[in-house]
Formats: C-alpha cells, sequence, structure tokens
C-alpha cells in the first residue's frame, strides 16, 4: 500500500466516530421542580410519557431534579439552583412550585401541572393564550369540590358535619380550596369541620379533633404532605370510621374508602406533550392551557363493610371501579 493511500485510510478511519458523533441527538436538560418526595408517582408519570415520545434518559435528555419533600419554603431557592443550571425547560407541580419558577426565570419555559387557578395565581393571562414563559395543566377544584361533598352526603346520608383537612404550608393553593370548598358547602347546605396539618405530627392532631367532634366524613385536600403520608392517612381513617375522600389513587389502594377526582397519573405524562412541543421550538405564551374534563371515583368496597358502611346501588353504579 502506497504511504499516501495509507494515510487517506487513517484519515477517513479518524473521521468516522467524530461524524457518527454529529450524527448523535443533541442532549436537552429538563428541570423538575417539586414539592413531594423522589418517590412521587407523578414525576414518574412524566418521565413515562416523555419516554412514549422519545425521550429516553442519558440518550438524548438528562433530568435535573429538586425535591422540597414538604418544605414549601425550599422551593424559591430549588428553583433558583434550577436556573442557575440554565436547563432548557422547567416542569414545576403544583402552585407554589410554579410561582418559584416564574419567580425565578422569565426567559426559561416552565411548564406547570396541578395548579388549579392559574389565572388567580398571577401565573397565565388566560387558558387560551398563557402570554409569558408558563403553561401547562389547570385544575377544576370549584365544580370538583362540590361534586365530592354531594358524594359524600350520597354516602353518610346521615352526616352532619364533614370534615375537611388542608396544609397552610401551601399557601396559594390551599387558600384558593378552602375558599372554594367553603363555597361549595354553603350551597349544600353542608357545615364544615377545617382543621389544617403541616407535618405528619399534625395530621395525627387532626384527627384526634374528628375524633373529639364525632365527625363521620372527611374530605381531604390535594397536597404533597398528604401523597407523601397517603398510608398514614388511610389507617387513621378507618381507625377513626370515616368515610374519607381523596383525590389521588394511592389512596385507596393504601386501605382509604373513596377516590374522586381526575386522574392525576394521566394529567403528569400528558404533561409530556408540553415539555416536547416546547423543546421542538414551541412557545409557552402559544400553548394552550388545559383543563381534565373527566373525574374518576373508585370505591374501596372493603373498606366501606371494616366501616360497616352501606353504599347503596346508586353509589355502586356511579363507581367506575369497585375494589373488592
Amino acid at each position: 500500500m502506497k504511504r499516501r493511500e495509507f494515510i487517506t485510510l487513517l484519515s477517513g478511519a479518524a473521521a468516522w466516530p467524530l461524524a457518527a458523533r454529529a450524527q448523535q441527538p443533541a442532549m436537552r436538560v429538563i428541570g423538575i421542580l417539586s414539592p413531594d418526595t423522589p418517590a412521587s408517582p407523578f414525576v414518574e408519570a412524566l418521565r413515562v410519557g416523555l419516554q412514549e415520545l422519545g425521550y429516553v434518559d442519558g440518550r438524548n435528555v438528562r433530568y435535573e431534579y429538586r425535591w422540597a419533600e414538604g418544605n414549601f419554603e425550599r422551593l424559591p431557592d430549588l428553583a433558583v439552583e434550577l436556573v442557575g443550571l440554565n436547563v432548557d425547560v422547567i416542569v414545576a407541580f403544583v402552585t407554589a412550585a410554579s410561582l418559584a419558577a416564574r419567580k425565578a426565570t422569565a426567559t426559561i419555559p416552565v411548564v406547570m401541572a396541578f395548579v388549579n387557578d392559574p389565572i388567580g395565581a398571577g401565573l397565565i393571562a388566560s387558558l387560551a393564550h398563557p402570554g409569558g414563559n408558563v403553561t401547562g395543566t389547570a385544575g377544576m377544584t370549584a365544580i370538583l369540590f362540590a361534586k365530592q361533598l354531594e358524594l359524600l352526603k350520597e354516602i353518610v346520608p346521615n352526616a352532619k358535619r364533614f370534615a375537611v383537612l388542608s396544609n397552610p404550608a401551601n399557601v396559594v393553593l390551599q387558600a384558593q380550596q378552602v375558599r372554594e370548598i367553603t363555597a361549595a358547602a354553603h350551597t349544600l347546605g353542608v357545615e364544615l369541620q377545617l382543621l389544617e396539618a403541616r407535618t405528619a405530627n399534625e395530621i395525627e392532631a387532626a384527627f384526634a379533633a374528628i375524633d373529639k367532634e364525632q365527625t363521620r366524613a372527611l374530605l381531604i385536600m390535594g397536597d404533597p404532605l398528604f401523597n407523601i403520608n397517603v398510608k398514614e392517612l388511610a389507617i387513621l381513617s378507618v381507625k377513626s370510621h370515616l368515610a374519607a375522600l381523596y383525590g389521588n389513587r394511592q389512596f385507596v389502594d393504601a386501605g382509604g374508602l373513596i377516590l374522586y377526582g381526575p386522574d392525576n397519573y394521566e394529567i403528569s405524562k400528558h404533561t409530556a406533550v408540553y415539555v416536547d412541543k416546547i423543546l421542538k421550538g414551541a412557545k409557552p405564551a402559544d400553548l394552550p392551557v388545559e383543563q381534565p374534563t373527566k373525574l374518576t371515583f373508585v370505591l374501596n368496597l372493603k373498606t366501606a363493610k371494616a366501616l360497616d358502611i352501606k353504599i347503596s346501588d346508586n353509589v355502586l353504579s356511579l363507581a367506575d371501579e369497585v375494589i373488592e
């Protein structure tokens, strides 16, 4: 082999890996801001949704996680950390995280999830035209709370008071929810026992207050603190002989009585669609905010029997799923 041919061959061999590397998809970085823990099924749902859209962790996407683990005061600093990493997009779970992300950046796109009133919170201008750098999914709490109270009245018709458990540390969201459920209760003629819990220990104190008042029904508001302690909530609800209703599926799987709310797993999974569009060049301001249109009713009949609660045929017919 001539020397010139040999050098040409070597040059081609050296160039081939470089060309192959050039064809590899760019690594995009997605920031995850959540008040929950790394065990969050909703963040997992987001990852599943993104994988179905072709985003493979370590190949063409990398995740930067920031978990507040129930401490909402940490969210602003965690949001600033993500902005400092110059991530391509931030996915923020619940109102407090979304507000923290928007305050930390006006340029990096923010995809919100589980924000009940993004207009009232000041995150977007309107559902159809969000404006700014925030878009994602919104809730439906005003309608949801009325339907949840109606369902509890159907299941425990003799109950005179309904307990409501919220977390005041989740300031914006819980203030909205308490306001809306109070209005719904007034319309339905229902008396409420409003209780608060900021920590797991305060959850136990709230149940002690319920026992003292001999309240027979409980509505647990959606909150990361309660998601983290869902098994304890289910156990305490049964121990206190309560017809308890929650908005997340894990509650009935853990032994709670009722799930009635939107499919939060699917909402989280669908959030991946927003991320995908933004990574492909869409502007958050141009992506309409979506609201869930379907509510899911799951009844744990085994728990109902343990509580000696008679479930009417009408209620059974309404259930999307019955756990026996």
